[in-house]
């Protein structure tokens, strides 16, 4: 679906693509980079976002999100224990460190009306 609406000139937003694989199945998980990227060179003949986001929240507020968003404790990725959060939060970084053409941090723990501001502002050369 992705490759059909990018050739017809169509904008594509995804909340979780291979970069969310190499966070959560990588750095959560222990699988190596380069066997996630060789499974996507595959599948997805290696497609990568022009851009992504990267939206930071400090471990206070994360808690307090997933406490409210997960009271039945039915988010089985949002209720793993702090160290594997830490290691997903790192490894998003890393990637982000090392991509910083296509990648912008966003300060989440603002409040919504911000984030989507920020979102756009970093979308203006290609909204103009």
């Amino acid at each position: 679906m992705i490759r059909p609406a990018l050739e017809r000139g169509a904008w594509v937003l995804c909340d979780r693509f291979v970069d969310s694989s190499r966070a959560y199945q990588g750095g959560g998980g222990g699988i190596t980079d380069a066997d996630i990227m060789m499974l996507h060179a595959f599948g997805s003949q290696g497609l990568l976002p022009d851009r992504t986001f990267l939206l930071t929240v400090s471990a206070g507020e994360a808690a307090r999100r997933l406490a409210v968003r997960d009271a039945a404790g039915a988010d089985r990725m949002g209720s793993k224990p702090s160290d594997y959060q830490a290691r997903l939060a790192a490894r998003f970084a890393e990637m982000a460190a090392a991509e910083p053409e296509r990648w912008r941090r966003i300060d989440a723990d603002a409040p919504a009306d911000r984030v989507s501001a920020a979102i756009m502002a970093e979308l203006s050369e290609w909204l103009a």
